[in-house]
């Protein structure tokens, strides 16, 4: 095999393995074999074991001697200082999304929680479980894309390691509902608003109260809906 399909088989197996986390089909503090990793992501054992180092340094995924691969265990104090580094580098992005964001990009974002708070409040969803899965998915490439305005790779990188953290250690808390999903989209045009009309004092406060909330639910808190 050349070298180019080894390192797209490698990136694969990266992406499935965290694909697997950010849903919390890996928990934190489960142990997993190399083999399990296979028959479940349906690629090689050698794709798997390319794979393994980068998710190790990122620390996503630890090796135990003689037992396998673990999932490290995050605690509350990894949730805020997670949340504290998220919080630093989006509002930090803001200024960057202003200047660098096509205007039409933020549009496109504004006109699809617009559809779907309107598509929550009616009673037309035939699969709600579904909607919800494709709200989660959009906020966090939503979010990803506003860091990247920054053109910054070592802290998009860090932020998207970071995020996948936080999503592990959500997972055991947060149960996405309808109620959850309607706060989720008020507070995101609560943000986009004002970063439509590049006003920055008023994005940087209600982003800072998006991720204060998330924060309080990342701990088992309630938060008003």
């Amino acid at each position: 095999m050349s070298t180019t399909g080894e390192s797209s088989l490698r990136q694969l197996a990266y992406s499935r393995i965290e694909e697997l986390l950010n849903w919390g089909r890996l928990k934190p503090g489960q142990v997993i074999s190399q083999r399990a990793l296979v028959e479940t992501t349906g690629l090689t054992l050698s794709a798997i074991r390319e794979a393994i180092p980068r998710l190790e340094a990122e620390g996503l995924l630890q090796t135990l001697p003689q037992r396998g691969l673990m999932v490290p265990s995050l605690d509350v104090t990894f949730v805020r200082e997670a949340y504290q580094m998220r919080r630093i580098i989006e509002l930090s992005a803001i200024p960057d999304m202003i200047q660098r964001l096509d205007r039409a990009v933020i549009a496109n974002w504004l006109d699809w929680h617009i559809q779907a708070r309107e598509r929550l409040g009616g009673d037309d969803i035939t699969d709600l479980p579904a909607f919800l899965r494709e709200l989660q998915v959009y906020d966090w490439q939503m979010h990803a894309d506003m860091v990247d305005a920054m053109e910054n790779s070592l802290i998009a990188n860090v932020y998207r390691v970071t995020a996948i953290k936080i999503r592990m250690t959500a997972q055991t808390r947060v149960r996405v509902t309808r109620d959850n999903a309607k706060r989720v989209i008020s507070e995101h045009l609560a943000f986009l608003t004002p970063l439509m009309e590049g006003a920055t004092e008023a994005a940087a406060a209600s982003l800072s109260r998006h991720i204060d909330q998330s924060l309080t639910i990342a701990l088992g808190g309630t938060v008003a809906i």
